[in-house]
């Protein structure tokens, strides 16, 4: 029986894919997937929970209403849907980009959620949010949300902040990297902030820079799950795979549905030689709509003499990827592995 040789030939593409900078906050330089943006495939969703419901005046349990819309960037709505408490708001067909979910409990904002979606692959994307019931019976506007992903800043700060995810998207990256620098240096504990520091240098290829920021961010706010997943890819482009764990197994617990940090901390187990704790994640990676997992746990299968799972996640691989490279290599393995 021949060895296919695709799995290794496909690697050093898939590894470029897995180390190329992450899309980070404002950070929107790395190209988009044009097609993909055009059809607006994603699904944006996540439950509405109040807490303190139950002791509502009264004994009350009646359900809370509240108006949800979705913003783009501009500050134009385009969806708006009514949720009662504890129940799921669900945005369909969207496209690439940045979103503020907004939740108003009569007609008062009560909170205010940025959500990037972003997906080289049509995929759905979970934003919580938790509110906080007052004595009244009402909910107190939201002081934390799911994702901890925002920093109060004081107008100076925000000005500064707004103007480099302006530089930014205008591909500025010197100017970008001034307006940060000034802003992590009048507020060291900016962790946002030095995300983005992180995401600059990334784009101006300065790896070592890159690390330092993401640290710093991590440093100031330990489950921010973007500075953790960037961390972790950086020290992965690096090889540095023993720390690579780390910060990526802390993505994964703050984010368990990020397909990417999945995908990646199951990567750093397989360079590491470590393929039974890389199985989970690649799995959790492929069910979370990564095709490129399908293909590395068909990499693994094979070297493990398990060819008929290799054959199955190779099929797997095919149906997402159509126009995969050496695609007849591929199709020739599973038709001499498949199991009738």
């Amino acid at each position: 029986m021949r060895n296919l040789n695709a799995p290794r030939l496909l690697l050093p593409t898939l590894l470029a894919l897995l180390t190329a900078p992450l899309l980070c906050g404002a950070a929107r330089a790395q190209q988009r997937n044009d097609a993909l943006r055009d059809r607006g495939e994603h699904t944006l969703y996540g439950d509405i929970k109040v807490e303190g419901i139950e002791a509502a005046p009264n004994g009350s349990q009646k359900p809370l209403s509240f108006e949800v819309l979705l913003y783009i960037i501009n500050g134009t709505p385009i969806d708006r849907q009514t949720v009662t408490s504890n129940g799921r708001y669900r945005f369909m067909n969207l496209r690439d980009g940045e979103y503020d979910v907004v939740v108003l409990a009569e007609n008062a904002e009560v909170a205010r959620v940025r959500v990037r979606v972003q997906s080289v692959y049509k995929n759905d994307f979970r934003q919580d949010i938790t509110l906080a019931l007052r004595a009244d019976g009402k909910p107190a506007r939201a002081q934390t949300v799911s994702a901890a992903d925002f920093y109060k800043r004081t107008p100076a700060n925000k000005s500064l902040f707004e103007k480099s995810q302006k530089a930014m998207d205008e591909k500025k990256y010197e100017e970008a990297l001034a307006l940060l620098g000034q802003l992590v240096a009048a507020d060291p504990k900016d962790f946002q902030a030095w995300t983005e520091l992180g995401t600059v240098h990334l784009m101006r290829s300065d790896a070592a820079e890159a690390e330092k920021a993401y640290r710093r961010a991590v440093e100031e706010r330990p489950a921010f799950g973007l500075a953790l997943l960037n961390l972790g890819r950086v020290l992965l482009a690096q090889k540095k795979f023993e720390e690579a764990v780390g910060p990526l197994s802390k993505a994964v617990e703050a984010q368990p549905d990020s397909a990417d940090a999945n995908l990646l901390l199951g990567e750093t187990y397989l360079q590491l030689k470590k393929g039974s704790k890389a199985v989970p994640h690649l799995e959790a990676a492929a069910r979370l709509g990564r095709p490129e997992a399908h293909l590395r746990l068909a990499t693994l299968y094979n070297v493990a003499g398990l060819k008929d799972r290799a054959a199955a996640e190779y099929e797997q691989y095919l149906k997402q990827k159509p126009d995969a490279p050496e695609r007849k290599k591929i199709e020739d393995y599973i038709k001499e592995n498949k199991k009738p």
